[in-house]
C-alpha cells in the first residue's frame, strides 16, 4: 500500500475489476423475479409470526463480529487493525458473549490471541464490517406465545461493487443456519449499517445508500420504504437525505443520526463550520429533517448533539472522526475517543447522560478509524429472547 494512501482508495485503485466483476454478477441475482416479488409481499411471516427487529439498547444474547482477514484489503495495516478488532471484541466481553466470524486457516491464530474469551466460528470472511454483512436480527411470538429468533438478511454487493465480497455475502445465511433460526430476504440491496431502528414502529435511513442505482437500480423511495418496514416490522421510514459517492457506504445512517428510545435522536455535529464542506452540509440537513419530524406519537423529538473532535490522532481522507458509530451492549456503550482531550471528555459526557446506567468504555480504535469505520460498523447484535 502506499505510505498515505487511504484503506479505501487503495481498496478502489487495486480490486475495482475484481468487485465491479462480483458487482455485476451480484446485480443479476439481485434485480431477478424473486427480489420484485420479495418487495410485493405483506410483513414477513413464519407459522404467522410477525418480526420485528429490537432497539439496539435491550437486552443481547451476544454480539457478532468478523475478522479481518484480507491483506489486498487492508495492506500494512492489517495487523493494526486486527489489535484494534480483539480490543472491542474483549472489551465488549466483558459486559456479554462475543461470537466472530474467521477463516478457516486463521482460526488456531485468532484464538491465540484471545484465548477463550471470544467464541470462533468458520466462515468465509472477506473484511470485519459486520454490521453490513451479517444479517439483521428480528424477534416475534409464535402461536404458542414462545419467543423465535429470525435473520434479516440484505443482499450485501460491497456497497455498491465497491469492495471484493464473495465470502460476505454467505455470511447472513451461515450464521442463520449456525443458530437453526429463519432467514428471511428483505428483497433489497443495502447493509444493516443503513438503518437505525427504535424498535416501536420508526427506521431512521438515508436515501443515498438505498435509493441508489448500485444497489436498487430502478427502485424508488416508495418501493424501498415499503420493503423496510415489512422486513423489520416497523410502520415508517424517516428519510433523510444523505450523502452518495463521498464514501464507501454512500453515508449510512449510523454516523449521522441514531435513536436513544423512540423520544430521542442524537446528530452527529462537525468542528468546524466550513460551508465548502458536503460533510458539513449533510450534517445540517440531517438535523434539519429529524428536528421536523415526530414521534409516532405526534410529539417532537428530543434532539442531543454529539461534537466532532476538533483534532485527531489519526489522519487520511477516509478518517471517520465520529463519535456516532458507538456500540450498545448489556450495561456497557462502546464508543471511540480520538485523542482531543475536550471532545472526547464531551463526548463521553453526553454518552452517559444518555445512558445513564451503563458503563462508557471508550477506546482508541484509530487503525479501524483510517479505514472509514467504527465500533458500530464492526458489530452486530442479537437479541436476548425472553
Amino acid at each position: 500500500m502506499t505510505p498515505g494512501m487511504p484503506r479505501r482508495g487503495f481498496v478502489l485503485g487495486v480490486l475495482a475489476a475484481a468487485a465491479v466483476a462480483a458487482a455485476c454478477s451480484d446485480s443479476n441475482d439481485d434485480d431477478g423475479s424473486d427480489r420484485h416479488t420479495a418487495l410485493t409481499d405483506a410483513a414477513p411471516r413464519v407459522d404467522d409470526i410477525e418480526w420485528f427487529m429490537p432497539a439496539e439498547e435491550t437486552e443481547h444474547e451476544r454480539t457478532w463480529m468478523c475478522w479481518p482477514s484480507n491483506p489486498d484489503v487492508w495492506g500494512d495495516d492489517l495487523e493494526g487493525v486486527q489489535d484494534t478488532i480483539i480490543e472491542i471484541a474483549l472489551a465488549i466481553a466483558e459486559f456479554e458473549p462475543v461470537t466472530m466470524l474467521c477463516r478457516a486457516e486463521q482460526l488456531d491464530a485468532v484464538r491465540a490471541r484471545t484465548g477463550a474469551t471470544i467464541e470462533l466460528v468458520e466462515a468465509p470472511v472477506d473484511d470485519l464490517w459486520a454490521r453490513d454483512t451479517l444479517p439483521s436480527f428480528l424477534t416475534g411470538t409464535d402461536s404458542n406465545g414462545t419467543a423465535q429468533l429470525a435473520a434479516a438478511r440484505f443482499r450485501f454487493n460491497g456497497w455498491g461493487g465497491k469492495q471484493v465480497h464473495d465470502g460476505d455475502t454467505q455470511l447472513a445465511g451461515l450464521v442463520a443456519e449456525h443458530l437453526g433460526i429463519e432467514l428471511i430476504d428483505s428483497g433489497l440491496v443495502g447493509e444493516g449499517g443503513g438503518i437505525e431502528t427504535d424498535g416501536d414502529g420508526t427506521v431512521l435511513a438515508a436515501q443515498s445508500s438505498w435509493v441508489n442505482d448500485n444497489r436498487n437500480p430502478g427502485l424508488g423511495e416508495t418501493a424501498i420504504d415499503a420493503a423496510l418496514t415489512a422486513t423489520l416490522g416497523a410502520e415508517r421510514v424517516i428519510w433523510i437525505d444523505g450523502l452518495a459517492g463521498a464514501d464507501i457506504t454512500d453515508g449510512h445512517i449510523d454516523t449521522l443520526a441514531r435513536f436513544v428510545g423512540s423520544g430521542t435522536i442524537v446528530v452527529d455535529v462537525p468542528a468546524f463550520d466550513d460551508p465548502d464542506d458536503p460533510w458539513v452540509l449533510v450534517a445540517e440537513s440531517t438535523r434539519d429533517t429529524v428536528a421536523a419530524a415526530r414521534t409516532l406519537n405526534g410529539e417532537r423529538y428530543a434532539i442531543v448533539e454529539i461534537v466532532q473532535p476538533a483534532t485527531t490522532r489519526g489522519s487520511g481522507n477516509e478518517f471517520l472522526a465520529t463519535y456516532m458509530n458507538y456500540y450498545v451492549c448489556n450495561g456497557a456503550v462502546i464508543a471511540p475517543q480520538f485523542g482531543d482531550p475536550a471532545a472526547d471528555a464531551a463526548a463521553e459526557a453526553v454518552l452517559q447522560d444518555l445512558f445513564g446506567d451503563r458503563e462508557i468504555v471508550m477506546l482508541n480504535i484509530d487503525p479501524l478509524a483510517a479505514g472509514g469505520g467504527g465500533i458500530h460498523c464492526a458489530t452486530q447484535q442479537q437479541p436476548k429472547l425472553p
